[in-house]
């Protein structure tokens, strides 16, 4: 089964992938970056050659002749490139097999997939409101992002935000009980005595885990909040391959890895990360670009694997409906992958090209009160 083909779509800010062969068959990724997405457009466009004549079957090899053939590899931009291709590669492996792609992957080590949604955190009214909403349609574990709160025209107030992010999860815990699970997600945006502090403030409300409480980059200096905090903790989602998890998973500083497939080279690499994990008994919380496609493809990795504790998930609605199709079942907090062929999933191409990319395609730029930098 010869590759003929590679079509790019960018939609709004999403990045899709149509892999075309010369059995008639397709199939469908997704690269999405956001912020970047246009720079992974260019890229596929540069890979494109060297995968058109290429047996789509052999999916780990153009894994490796794409990441090493580059010689300059890795990054966001190429390995969500990457990623694009290889889940459509997965997904046109289960088409030629007319088997569901979990199938391919070790066959379904659960029957179904926990998922989580944000709650909004505009004011704790709010946020209390729209999380009794959610349980009510059967969802079980949310997360709070309420340091927004705290970034009046884009200047981060670190001080008050401390202190009244704590408010948020004491409030949040009251009105849902002890049964709901909370997510914590801080992205990034603390130094770490500043993450410490946040840690130990929202220990006795007992998040499931803290998310991005520090940068990623250096992932040693979690060693530093793990020896002084007992809670939970969680990241991954800006890292990009195996060897970035690398240190967060021999030293057992985080407790659950917030792989995102679609910037860190698709199914085949998220796969060996979860392996990678298991052998320390982490588990896999997979951070969700905001896409259907990218929905499924993270369901049937997380169906396959042994370690994975949830998903993040929103739906989606509207004009992306028309734009892709999906098979997957949604029930109770709970996410199902049908039966059929790959990842279950399509493209309508017609009303795709009616949402061209959105431009600019830039994310919020914070500052600190003194004006220097602060993450986003």
């Amino acid at each position: 089964m010869k590759i003929t083909d590679m079509w790019t779509f960018a939609v709004a800010q999403f990045v899709y992938v149509k892999i075309e062969t010369d059995s008639g068959l397709y199939g469908l990724g997704e690269a999405s970056l956001s912020g970047r997405s246009l720079a992974v457009v260019e890229a596929l466009q540069a890979i494109k050659p060297s995968l058109v004549g290429q047996d789509a079957t052999r999916i780990e090899f153009i894994w490796q002749d794409i990441f090493r053939g580059t010689f300059w590899r890795g990054g966001p931009i190429l390995q969500s490139a990457l990623a694009g291709i290889d889940i459509a590669l997965w997904d046109l492996a289960g088409k030629a097999l007319g088997v569901p792609t979990y199938r391919l992957l070790g066959g379904a080590a659960r029957e179904r997939v926990l998922l989580y949604r944000h709650v909004r955190c505009d004011s704790i009214p709010n946020m209390i409101e729209h999380a009794h909403a959610l349980i009510h349609e059967g969802y079980s574990v949310l997360r709070i992002s309420p340091l927004d709160a705290f970034a009046p025209a884009g200047v981060f107030d670190a001080v008050r935000g401390l202190r009244g992010a704590v408010d948020y999860m004491a409030a949040l815990r009251e009105a849902v009980g002890p049964e709901t699970q909370i997510i914590f997600e801080a992205h990034t945006r603390l130094n770490p005595p500043q993450a410490v502090e946040l840690c130990n403030g929202l220990a006795p409300y007992r998040p499931f885990y803290v998310e991005d409480p520090i940068r990623s980059e250096n992932p040693a200096s979690f060693a530093h909040l793990r020896s002084h905090t007992n809670v939970a903790l969680g990241t991954g989602e800006q890292l990009h391959d195996k060897w970035t998890f690398r240190t967060l998973i021999e030293e057992e500083l985080v407790d659950y890895l917030r792989v995102d497939i679609c910037h860190t080279g698709g199914i085949t690499e998220g796969r060996k990360i979860a392996s990678m994990a298991e052998v320390h008994y982490q588990e896999l919380a997979c951070h969700y670009t905001a896409s259907p496609v990218s929905t499924a493809a993270m369901l049937h990795l997380n169906l396959s694997i042994p370690n994975c504790a949830v998903q993040e998930f929103a739906p989606s609605g509207g004009w992306m409906d028309d734009v892709i199709q999906t098979s997957h079942v949604l029930e109770k907090g709970y996410l199902h992958a049908s039966d059929a062929p790959g990842l279950g999933i399509d493209i309508d191409e017609e009303a795709a090209a009616a949402h061209p990319p959105i431009l600019p395609d830039e994310p919020p730029h914070w500052r600190r009160p003194d004006g220097s930098v602060n993450d986003w």
